[in-house]
């Protein structure tokens, strides 16, 4: 493991995913799943704390849509650790950082924007392409 220096961000200047890249990508994917997971926990606790005792019929169904939303949004965060979770072993398998379909670099700007990401961006647009052509099919 290594230590960055607390102000530091990849640039272009720098050789591809080299060590401080790949360290600071890693950090930053350890803290997102961190903040999803005490998230997940605060709504687990809240949960927990028993049924629904409003006595209006209105309010009843506010906290029931409101329930519903939270879980429909730990949905999507139970999904969103498991792809950090895969990007965190490309990350230790060397592959971090590189599009699935042609081994080019992602991009750090990219990367900034979405860590979890797989593909570069020629790569998203070609797939979402092809899904658009079979869908209208």
């Amino acid at each position: 493991m290594m230590t960055l220096p607390p102000d530091y961000r990849p640039s272009e200047n720098e050789e591809f995913m080299n060590a401080l890249q790949v360290e600071y990508f890693r950090q930053k994917l350890l803290r997102w799943r961190a903040d999803l997971l005490r998230e997940a926990d605060g709504t687990l606790a809240s949960l927990s704390e028993g049924g629904i005792h409003e006595a209006d019929v209105t309010d009843r169904a506010s906290v029931e849509t409101d329930r519903a939303l939270e879980l429909r949004t730990r949905d999507r965060a139970r999904k969103l650790i498991v792809k950090i979770n895969m990007a965190l072993q490309r990350v230790e398998n060397g592959s971090y950082g590189f599009c699935e379909e042609t081994g080019e670099p992602i991009g750090l700007k990219r990367l900034e924007a979405r860590p979890i990401a797989t593909l570069s961006i020629e790569a998203q647009e070609r797939h979402e392409r092809m899904e658009k052509i079979h869908r209208d099919d």
